[in-house]
């Protein structure tokens, strides 16, 4: 993190809040996005929740504080705190070869790629895994096995390319292979993670329990990663394991994992992460190179290249103006979790306060990326 940041303690303004509730009401009116919830805590112990529109339009069932998201890619801190935690009792460096613990990992030229350049997208992996199919995926034993055997499409550690699945499925691989006790990754980061910080109503893979309260995956944008996902969404099961996206979890747990980061890594008294491993976590590791995965998207819209900002299994708000759903508004050293078109979790360190947003109505991922970075930036300037 911004280690030269000194915190600053702020506390919510209620008229500032009321104009982010007008604003996420007005985007559910128009039918940018379907529903959103929304978690808010500051220094203070002050809280703001809005659960507002719906979990299923077409069927005019509302949100509520029991509704369960899939969370897509904010599963990816999750299983970057269990690298750590294997980091912290001595079973793991991040400087590990991959190929050390997953031998068949070196085919391909991959054999120098390190447990930190995965969790920072810069070892090579492609966005999605060649090959893969719908009877494999989620069986997290299959997709590594298929994953050891790609290409690197960038020279390790060189290049930024945001790696949605890849990278996370090997890391997953990992988690379980240096396991003492043999347990499935689904278990390990339940019980070392989950069950610690109390979140009951988070789970990877649709556990029985939270079905009846599920948020389906529809798209508003029909894109094709768009459509691709809603598919997915109807193919996950309580065994379905995705290291890199395969959370479902509620508002309130979610708001439970964000104070956790927010408390450098404790909450009522349970340690899931050491503050040292949080501080390395949330620095800075690529550095000003930006990220390759977003240059279609940067050169439609007329943006010109900036960096991407990328912790260890962290999204950074860094320095500099341009895009990011955190807020322009934000300290540089907020750091956090994105989720395609419908998920954003960060913490400002410096004014001390944390957002969970949660939405319905999967939205292009760019346009989400504006529409959290309007949310965010109301929320930094409701702060007193």
């Amino acid at each position: 993190m911004y280690q030269s940041a000194q915190p600053i303690p702020m506390t919510l303004r209620q008229e500032g809040l009321e104009r982010l509730d007008t604003a996420v009401r007005a985007g559910i009116a128009a039918e940018l996005y379907d529903g959103m919830a929304i978690a808010i805590a500051d220094s203070k112990g002050q809280t703001h929740t809005l659960v507002e529109g719906f979990a299923d339009r077409q069927q005019n069932r509302m949100l509520s504080n029991d509704s369960v998201f899939s969370i897509m890619s904010l599963t990816k801190p999750m299983t970057a705190i269990a690298i750590f935690q294997a980091v912290e009792q001595g079973r793991l460096s991040l400087t590990t070869r991959i190929a050390d613990i997953l031998p068949d990992f070196a085919a391909n030229g991959k054999q120098r790629v390190t447990v930190a350049q995965l969790l920072s997208h810069t070892g090579g992996m492609p966005f999605t895994l060649p090959g893969l199919t719908e009877s494999i995926e989620g069986d997290l034993r299959a997709t590594v096995a298929l994953a050891c055997k790609v290409a690197p499409i960038n020279p390790p550690g060189q290049v930024v390319s945001y790696s949605a699945q890849v990278s996370y499925d090997i890391l997953g691989g990992v988690i379980e292979q240096i396991d003492p006790a043999g347990r499935r990754y689904a278990d390990i980061i339940d019980q070392q993670i989950l069950q610690p910080l109390g979140m009951t109503r988070t789970a990877i893979g649709l556990r029985a329990d939270l079905v009846a309260d599920r948020v389906p995956v529809v798209p508003r944008n029909p894109t094709e990663m768009n459509q691709r996902l809603a598919a997915r969404d109807t193919r996950i099961t309580a065994q379905t394991e995705l290291p890199g996206g395969g959370g479902f979890s509620t508002l309130g747990d979610m708001a439970r994992f964000a104070a956790m980061l927010a408390s450098r890594g404790t909450l009522d008294g349970s340690r899931v992460i050491s503050a040292a491993s949080l501080d390395l976590a949330t620095t800075n590791h690529t550095g000003l190179l930006p990220n390759n995965t977003l240059a279609a998207q940067r050169e439609a819209r007329g943006w010109e290249p900036f960096p991407a900002f990328l912790g260890l299994g962290f999204f950074l708000r860094g320095t500099g103006l341009f895009p990011t759903p955190f807020g322009q508004l934000a300290s540089p050293a907020t750091f956090g979790g994105i989720g395609a078109g419908s998920t954003v979790m960060w913490v400002d360190p410096v004014r001390q306060v944390s957002a969970v947003m949660l939405s319905s109505g999967l939205m292009d991922q760019v346009d989400s990326h504006l529409r959290f970075q309007r949310l965010s930036d109301m929320i930094h300037a409701a702060l007193a």
